[in-house]
Formats: structure tokens, C-alpha cells, sequence
């Protein structure tokens, strides 16, 4: 009988060509119309260690991982020792005994020579060729579908190199179907998805950028951020960018500030340590009122923490970015439609309010591939706030930060206009120039602050609630928990559980939540070890959770582990024995 869904786990060392198998599956899948979701678990090396991608295939769409693999493939003896404890009661493990020197282990087993296989094809360079095609074999795909993937990702090599690489998939793919006759893990026909696009959360974000109009992007690369300015930058002389390999964070997020300045819309990217090191630049934005989007893809800290893990832990200190008070804004997508979307919204806000606005990610959502629809480049209208060319001309005695209703000041380009444009970190009077006056200061505090955040409060992405009115439990939550959550909430309808995620925490939607939340129990899920969200929900709007599912190892959420715990703590609370606020 055919499977409607199951988890495939590739493992070994770094430099085996994990990713690239993982990458070819996921296209092979989705070209055969099935839907993905895959993860990566690598370790802060280039070569060793043990690595794995994950790989969740389902006749239906997926948005979370499972615990248990239905098909692990070692591509060394340590990657099956260390991962073994992991397969599913049906599942099966594929490996090389004679190149590891392995006893045999029974129905559960599956030799394959994929090393001898290889070498027959023209080497070990082909072992993770041989590899896709055990995989696509085990699962009964189109090995037509194998043979088209292999060859477009390989020909920008060259015809022969993607050609190598098809047969060696072609003779895994022989030797899986010689080998094992059962169709335990086969999936016929196809859905309706073999023309969405497979992207991670990174990719999204850039695409999202550059549909925004973005046209400078500045950055030192930083896990696990850098793959955002490595897909700009791709993507760079087609759309007319400019982007800049800084010396460090600190000099990225002034060049993005200066640009900006210049009159383009600008971008700079990093994770927890390059957002500490940049917020002298951070607070020069809000005192100059110059728009710029920043993307912070958390790890967990503090110092280097763990370079290649995840983690939400920096929630409260994007919030608090940069000394002083000034207005900003902070997005936090759950998912990958969200992770464009919300960056187009983050370059309209910016410049809308001339403020520093986040966009506030995660390595799970960084990394995570998902196939989603094609995306509307228009959903979010490019308005600049910006002085036009033509209308500058007419402008005699622009005062850069004159005093509005709205706190937003006219903004010029420098050039454009006859008069200087003066701007300045120093507190400044209405035209720019260096003040003390208290009187001063206190009305541009004011402006910066109250009266841009008056405004921001009334542009709020609104929660996203799911199966929530006749729900009793609510599971909330933030960021890249979204689609886990999403998925428990789902299977747990019997007992009475909605979900609420936030797409923005800042402003953060004190009436909107209110709503939602009100008469209900709450069950906050993140990944951080002191409830930051849970925190902010009691400061904001004065409501506590009645439990916490804190995660903070560096992984991310299973969908199995989360509603494991999910239902020990409606049963913990509802039992009265005090247990539901166990934050393990």
C-alpha cells in the first residue's frame, strides 16, 4: 500500500555531500508532486564530525520534522551508531557493511555497496550520486524525475559531469529496487505541487529584499545569516544591487545607514553577535531618522555560542537594540511565505517611519526547505516617503527634522534639493544643527518616540490565529515555531487546542492579543531558557501563561517532542498538581 508520508535521515561526517543529496531528493520529490520539508543538523567544521539532513516527503504539506526516521542511510559506521536509536519500528537503516566492516543486523538492515557502486561509476566522488538513487529507488520515484535533476544541477560543471552523476544515481536506484522488493516506502502518482518553488528561510528573505527594491546590501558573513547575502548577491546584477563585504558588523550596518542616507533602500544581515556589535550604529539610525532593515538570524549565545544551531534568544535584546529610546520595529516570520512577505513589509515601515526595522529569524528557519507557491512581488506597494526628484527643486529651507503630527519629517536627497541637507548624532533642532537646548530635546524625544510609535501601533501585523474560537488551550508562540505548532495544534483538535503565532512582536499587538488570549489557558512554546515571550505577554498586556515548553539545546522542535509535552501540560494543569510550569 502506498505511504502518504515518511522521514528520510542521510548522516556522516562533513565533506560527504550530505546537503547535496538532501538538496537533489527534495527537487526529486517535488518534481514527482509531493511536498518537503527538510532540516539540516551539521556541525561548526568543514571536514568530520557528523552531520544529517532530514527529510520530511508527504502526499500532503508538511511544516515540521519528526523525530524518527523511516529510512536512515550512514554514510560512515559512526553515523549509524550514533543515529540508530532513531529509526521507526518499520523503518530501515541503508549502509556499506563491507566498507565499514559491519556485522549484518537483521530484517532492519540493508546492504548496499554504495562505496563499490561508486567506484564502478568512476569513484567515491559518486557516492552521494549512488546514494540519491538508493533513496529515490526505496521510495518507487520516477527515476526519469532522478535523471532530470542530476543533470541540471550538474551541467553548469559540464554535460559529462551531470552525465556521470546520472548513471552512478541510475545504478542506486538498480540496486535498491534489486535489493529490496518491498514497497513499504513507495509513493505512486503525484500531487498538484510540481510547480511550486523549494526555498530555505534565507532565500525568501533575500527574494523578498529584492523585491522590496532593495539596492545596497552590506554584511559580514556571519552563521546563520550569510546565505542572505550570498542569494543577493547572486541575484545582484540582475536587479542593479550593489553589495558590500564589510570588515565587520559595525562597519555593515553604517554603510547600509549611509546608503540610505543616499537615498536607496538598504539592508545589512548577521546574527546575535554582529547585532551586539552594531548598535552604536543601530542608535545613529535613530537619532539621524535614517530607514534601514536589519535581519538578525539567531544562534544560540552568548559569545560564539553554537555557530551552525538555533535558537530564539535574542527576542528581548533586538527590542532593546541601541542605546536610548527611539522607535523601531521587529518582524519575526514563521514561516517561508512569511519571511518574504514580512521583509518587503519591513523596507515599506522603515522608510515610512525613518526607523530601524528587524526582520528577527532563526538557523531552523534559515535553513529549513519547503515548497510553497510562486509569491506575489507586488503585495506590499513600494512607496518611498521620499521627496521626488521634481518636487525638490520647489524645496527652499528644508529643515530635515522639522516637528510633524505624525513625527515623520519631510526626507530629502541630498542633491536633489538647492539648500544642505544636515543631519547629525548629536541632539539636533529642527534643520539639523547641534543643540542643548531641554526644551528641544524633550520635543524630539517625543517626535522620535511617541509619536512615530502612535503610529506604528495602528500598522501592527496581526496575530494569526488557528482553530482558536472554540478553543479552551491556546499553544502561542513566535518566529520559526510557527509550522510546528501549527501541526500539533491540528492533531490535538480533539482536545480542545488553538494556536496563536506572532508575525511582530514590536510594536508589540497588546489589543490584538488581549483578544485572542482572553478566558483562555495559555501554553507558551519557544526556544530560549528564560520565556522572553512569555515575559513580554506579562508586561505588555498583564496576562501569565499557565505553562511554558522552553527548548534551548540548540535544536529545533520535533513535531512529535512538542506534542508530547503539549499534552503533559494540559494534563499537569488540569490535574491541579502545579507540574505545567516544568520549563524543560
Amino acid at each position: 500500500m502506498p505511504v502518504s508520508e515518511l522521514t528520510v535521515k542521510i548522516s556522516g561526517e562533513a565533506g560527504q555531500g550530505i546537503k547535496t543529496i538532501g538538496t537533489v531528493l527534495s527537487k526529486v520529490c517535488r518534481d514527482a508532486g509531493l511536498c518537503v520539508f527538510s532540516d539540516q543538523d551539521y556541525m561548526s567544521r568543514i571536514r568530520g564530525g557528523n552531520n544529517f539532513y532530514r527529510l520530511r516527503i508527504a502526499r500532503y504539506p508538511v511544516r515540521a520534522c519528526r523525530a524518527q526516521a523511516d529510512i536512515l542511510v550512514g554514510l560512515n559506521a559512526e553515523s549509524i551508531a550514533f543515529h540508530q536509536d532513531t529509526v521507526s519500528d518499520q523503518g530501515i537503516i541503508v549502509a556499506d557493511r563491507e566498507a565499514f566492516g559491519l556485522k549484518h543486523r537483521g530484517e532492519s538492515f540493508l546492504d548496499l555497496p554504495f562505496f563499490r557502486i561508486a567506484d564502478a561509476q568512476g569513484g567515491s566522488l559518486y557516492v552521494s550520486a549512488v546514494v540519491c538513487g538508493i533513496i529515490a529507488g526505496l521510495m518507487r520515484v520516477p527515476a526519469g524525475s532522478l535523471d532530470s535533476v542530476l543533470k541540471r544541477m550538474f551541467r553548469a560543471k559540464s554535460d559529462a559531469v551531470a552525465r556521470q552523476n546520472a548513471a552512478a544515481a541510475a545504478a542506486g536506484y538498480e540496486a535498491a529496487q534489486s535489493n529490496f522488493e518491498s514497497d513499504r516506502f513507495a509513493f505512486t502518482g503525484g500531487g498538484e505541487h510540481k510547480k511550486q518553488l523549494l526555498l530555505n528561510g534565507n532565500e525568501a528573505i533575500a527574494l523578498g529584499a529584492l523585491a522590496a527594491g532593495c539596492k545596497f546590501y552590506s554584511a559580514y558573513p556571519m552563521t546563520p545569516s550569510t546565505s542572505i547575502l550570498t542569494t543577493i548577491a547572486h541575484y545582484s546584477e540582475r536587479f542593479h544591487l550593489c553589495v558590500e563585504q564589510a570588515e565587520d558588523e559595525l562597519a555593515a550596518v553604517n554603510m547600509a545607514i549611509g546608503a540610505s542616507f543616499a537615498g536607496v533602500r538598504s539592508m545589512t544581515g548577521t546574527s546575535g553577535g554582529g547585532i551586539a556589535l552594531m548598535q552604536e550604529g543601530i542608535s545613529l539610525a535613530g537619532m539621524t531618522e535614517t530607514p534601514v532593515v536589519i535581519a538578525d538570524a539567531q544562534r544560540p549565545a552568548p559569545a560564539t555560542g553554537l555557530p551552525t544551531r538555533t535558537e530564539q534568544g535574542d527576542l528581548e535584546f533586538v527590542i532593546s537594540a541601541g542605546h536610548g529610546e527611539f522607535a523601531k520595529a521587529v518582524y519575526t516570520p514563521g514561516s517561508i511565505e512569511e519571511a518574504f512577505s514580512l521583509t518587503q513589509r519591513a523596507f515599506h515601515i522603515a522608510e515610512k517611519y525613518q526607523i530601524p526595522v528587524f526582520i528577527l529569524t532563526d538557523q531552523h528557519l534559515a535553513d529549513c526547505v519547503r515548497n510553497v507557491d510562486s509569491f506575489d512581488p507586488e503585495q506590499v506597494p513600494v512607496e518611498r516617503g521620499i521627496i521626488s526628484r521634481e518636487e525638490s527643486v520647489s524645496v527652499k529651507e528644508y529643515r530635515r527634522y522639522q516637528l510633524t503630527e505624525s513625527g515623520v519629517s519631510p526626507r530629502a536627497v541630498p542633491s536633489w534639493i538647492e539648500g544642505v541637507v544636515y543631519a547629525d548624532s548629536d541632539e539636533h533642532n529642527e534643520e539639523g544643527h547641534i543643540t542643548e537646548s531641554g526644551k528641544v530635546r524633550a520635543a524630539m524625544v517625543e517626535k522620535r518616540l511617541y509619536r512615530k510609535m502612535d503610529g506604528l501601533r495602528k500598522e501592527i501585523e496581526p496575530p494569526l490565529a488557528r482553530h482558536h474560537e472554540h478553543a479552551q488551550w491556546i499553544l502561542l508562540g513566535w518566529g520559526s515555531t510557527c509550522g510546528v505548532i501549527g501541526e500539533v495544534v491540528d492533531d490535538l483538535q480533539s482536545e480542545s487546542l488553538g494556536q496563536v503565532h506572532l508575525p511582530q512582536v514590536w510594536p508589540f499587538p497588546r489589543d490584538a492579543l488581549g483578544d485572542l488570549l482572553h478566558g483562555k489557558k495559555i501554553i507558551v512554546a519557544e526556544q530560549n531558557a528564560t520565556g522572553q515571550l512569555e515575559k513580554l505577554l506579562r508586561r505588555e498586556i498583564g496576562l501569565s501563561a499557565q505553562a511554558r515548553i522552553l527548548k534551548y539545546d540548540g535544536r529545533s522542535f520535533t513535531f512529535d517532542e512538542l506534542r508530547r509535552k503539549v499534552r503533559e501540560r494540559m494534563r499537569a494543569e488540569e490535574g491541579g498538581d502545579g507540574s505545567a510550569e516544568i520549563s524543560k
